[in-house]
């Protein structure tokens, strides 16, 4: 497997466990994509605890929307994962190197742009497990199965 398919197929010959993970983590992205995009506060206050009932209404409507607009930017990422899984399963290293850069940019933004939270968000503690997850997917989802156990085809 390579990054960079010469052929963009629908042959994945990575390890199963990262091809699994990768639903897995299609599920995820979709969900919380959702959540961002109906939940009436975005999942700001409810979810990352950000103070909304402490901020203006129009700041609360705006934070709420840029959750919205964060949820709709997720959701599209999680159908190009759909689509892959689907039909193009050799971008597979590809996507997990984009979703590890990603999360492992959320981590430094949060530190160099923090926010103020009444609580610890499940974001804030699963970036710091997701991404050495992400790493590890990533270098199975790059080394090549044998043939005769070449499965998730």
């Amino acid at each position: 497997m390579s990054l960079l398919p010469g052929t963009i197929d629908n042959e994945y010959r990575g390890s199963r466990l990262a091809f699994y993970f990768f639903i897995l983590l299609t599920v995820v992205t979709v969900a919380r994509s959702l959540v961002h995009i109906v939940a009436p506060d975005g999942g700001a206050q409810s979810i990352a605890t950000i103070p909304l009932d402490s901020f203006t209404a129009n700041g609360a409507a705006t934070v709420v929307h840029l959750f919205a607009l964060w949820g709709l930017s997720q959701l599209i990422v999680g159908i190009v994962y759909v689509v892959a899984l689907l039909r193009y399963r050799s971008l597979m290293p590809l996507l997990y190197a984009l979703a590890l850069v990603e999360y492992a940019a959320r981590l430094v933004l949060t530190r160099v742009k923090p926010i103020e939270i009444a609580g610890t968000a499940p974001g804030g503690v699963g970036n710091y497990i997701l991404i050495p997850l992400l790493a590890v997917m990533l270098w199975l989802s790059l080394r090549q199965r044998p043939d005769r156990d070449a499965a998730a085809r």
